[in-house]
C-alpha cells in the first residue's frame, strides 16, 4: 500500500487552506457592503442627531410654555401637554407599527434570527416622531432604543434600495445600523461595536465582513454626531475623581454583588408591569392610548414639581455627581424612579432603558459609596467613584453585557481612570445575576413578544 510522503500531504493540505481561504473571502468579502455599512453608519448617526435634537426641543418648548404661571394654571397645563405628546407616540405605535413600542431592541435580535419583520417604512417615522412625542413629555425613556431600532431599519432600508440579495448582507446591514445607532445616540462607538459583539452575540454571525462593516458603521455614525455636536463626551463629571485605591477594589466587587442582585429583581418588576399593562389594555386599543397619555400626562406634571423623577436621567447625572444629596434622598429619589421607570418602559411607550438604567445605576452607587465612606472613614473615598462604576453594572446585570456596560460609561463620562473599578463591577454583577438564574432582560422581552404573536394567531385562526 502507498503511503503519501510527509511533503506531499503538507503540500496538499496547505493548498486546500488557500483555497477554502479565497472561496470564504471572494464569497463574504465585499466591498460594496462595506460601502453600504458606511452609508448606513451615517443614515443612523443623521437620524440619531435629529432625533435628539428634536426631543430636546420639545421638551424645552413644553417648559418653557408654563414657566411664566401660576403653579395652580401650569401644572393641569403641562399635564394636558405631556399627556397629548405621550398619546401621539402610542397612537403611533398603536396604527402604524406596533413594533415601534418598546425599546425595539429585542425587535433587532428577532430580526437577526429572521424571526420579526422589518417594515421600515413604518418603524422609522412611527419610531421617531412618536418617540419624540413620549421623551419629549417628560416621560423616564431613553433615546438610544429608538436610534439602535431605527439604525437598523435603515440598514433594512438600504439592502432594500439596494436590492441586494444576499441573507447574509441583509443580516450585516440591520447589525451595522444597531450599532451605529447606540454610537449616535451616546457618541460611544465602542459601545456601539460591543453592543452587537456581546449583547447580540446569540444573533450575530460572526465572520470578518460583519464586525469591519459595524465597526466602520459605528464609526460614520459617531463622526457625523461630533459634526453636529462636537467631540466632547457627553457627561462631564469625571475630571474632580482620584483613581482608586488598590485596597479599596474589594468594595467595588461587594456593589457589584448587590447590583446582581437589584438586576435580577428590576428585570422581574419590568417583565411583570409589562404582562399587568398588556392584560389591562388586551381588549381595547383606545384603552392603551389613554393609558399612555395618562402616564406621559402624570410624568411631565410632576417633572415641573420634582425634576429628579422624570425624563432620561442625564441631568439627575450630573446633578449627582455635584454631591449635596443626602443618603436619605437618593433612596427616596432612586425607588421613586424606579417606579416611573417601570411605568413608563413597561407600558409600551417608544422609547428605551438604557439611560433610565444609567441614572438608577448613579443613584444606587453613590448611595453605596456615601455608605462605605461612613463605614470606612481611613479609605478616603470619594462617592462618585462608585456613582460612575454603578452606572454601568445595574445595565451589565440587567442586558448581561459586562464589557458593553463598562466601555459605554468609559465613553459618555470619560472616567479612564476608573476603568478598574468599573469592570470589576460590572463583572460581579453580571456573574452573581447569572449564578441567581437570572436572564438577559432582551431576551425575555422578545420571547414576550413571540407568545403574544402566537397567542393573536390562535385568537385569528377560524374555529
Amino acid at each position: 500500500m502507498h503511503n503519501p510522503s510527509p511533503t506531499t500531504t503538507a503540500d496538499t493540505l496547505l493548498r486546500r487552506f488557500h483555497r477554502n481561504r479565497r472561496r470564504k473571502e471572494t464569497r463574504n468579502t465585499t466591498l460594496s457592503v462595506l460601502l453600504l455599512a458606511a452609508v448606513v453608519g451615517c443614515i443612523a448617526g443623521f437620524i440619531g442627531v435629529m432625533f435628539s435634537r428634536l426631543v430636546n426641543w420639545v421638551t424645552t418648548l413644553r417648559t418653557e410654555s408654563v414657566i411664566e404661571l401660576s403653579l395652580w394654571a401650569s401644572v393641569p397645563l403641562m399635564f394636558l401637554l405631556s399627556g397629548g405628546l405621550a398619546m401621539l407616540g402610542y397612537l403611533l405605535v398603536q396604527r402604524l407599527a406596533p413594533e415601534a413600542g418598546g425599546s425595539g431592541i429585542p425587535e433587532i435580535e428577532g430580526a437577526l434570527q429572521d424571526i420579526r419583520p422589518v417594515r421600515w417604512w413604518r418603524v422609522i417615522p412611527a419610531k421617531f416622531i412618536g418617540g419624540v412625542g413620549t421623551l419629549g413629555a417628560g416621560m423616564v425613556l431613553g433615546r438610544e432604543g429608538p436610534t439602535v431600532q431605527m439604525g437598523a431599519n435603515a440598514g433594512q432600508m438600504v439592502h432594500d434600495i439596494f436590492r441586494l440579495n444576499n441573507k447574509n448582507s441583509r443580516h450585516t446591514l440591520l447589525a451595522t445600523g444597531a450599532g451605529a445607532g447606540l454610537a449616535a445616540a451616546f457618541n460611544a462607538p465602542l459601545a456601539g461595536i460591543l453592543l452587537i459583539i456581546e449583547e447580540m452575540r446569540p444573533e450575530f454571525r460572526y465572520n470578518l465582513v460583519s464586525i469591519h462593516a459595524v465597526t466602520i458603521g459605528a464609526i460614520m455614525s459617531t463622526m457625523v454626531y461630533r459634526f453636529f455636536d462636537g467631540q466632547l463626551p457627553m457627561l462631564e463629571i469625571a475630571q474632580s475623581l482620584l483613581a482608586a485605591p488598590l485596597e479599596t477594589y474589594w468594595l467595588y466587587l461587594v456593589l457589584g454583588i448587590c447590583f446582581g442582585v437589584v438586576g435580577i429583581m428590576f428585570n422581574t418588576l419590568i417583565l411583570k408591569a409589562q404582562l399587568a399593562f398588556q392584560r389591562f389594555n388586551s381588549k381595547s386599543k383606545l384603552r392603551f392610548i389613554i393609558t399612555g397619555g395618562v402616564i406621559g400626562g402624570s410624568l411631565g406634571a410632576i417633572g415641573l414639581l420634582y425634576p429628579s423623577i422624570s425624563n432620561d436621567g442625564f441631568h439627575l447625572i450630573e446633578r449627582i455627581s455635584v454631591g449635596h444629596f443626602s443618603l436619605a434622598l437618593l433612596a427616596s429619589i432612586f425607588f421613586l424612579r424606579l417606579l416611573t421607570t417601570v411605568a413608563s418602559f413597561s407600558s409600551g411607550a417608544p422609547g428605551g432603558i438604557f439611560a433610565p438604567v444609567l441614572a438608577l445605576g448613579t443613584l444606587f452607587g453613590t448611595a453605596f459609596g456615601m455608605a462605605a465612606i461612613l463605614i470606612f472613614p481611613d479609605y478616603e473615598l470619594q462617592a462618585g467613584t462608585f456613582a460612575v462604576a454603578g452606572m454601568g453594572a445595574l445595565f451589565a446585570a440587567t442586558v448581561r453585557a459586562p464589557l458593553t456596560g463598562t466601555i459605554l460609561v468609559l465613553e459618555v463620562t470619560a472616567s479612564y481612570q476608573l476603568i478598574m473599578p468599573m469592570i470589576i463591577t460590572c463583572l460581579g454583577a453580571t456573574l452573581v445575576a447569572q449564578l441567581l438564574g437570572g436572564k438577559p432582560l432582551y431576551s425575555q422581552l422578545l420571547e414576550h413578544i413571540l407568545e403574544r404573536q402566537k397567542q393573536a394567531e390562535l385568537d385569528d385562526a377560524p374555529r
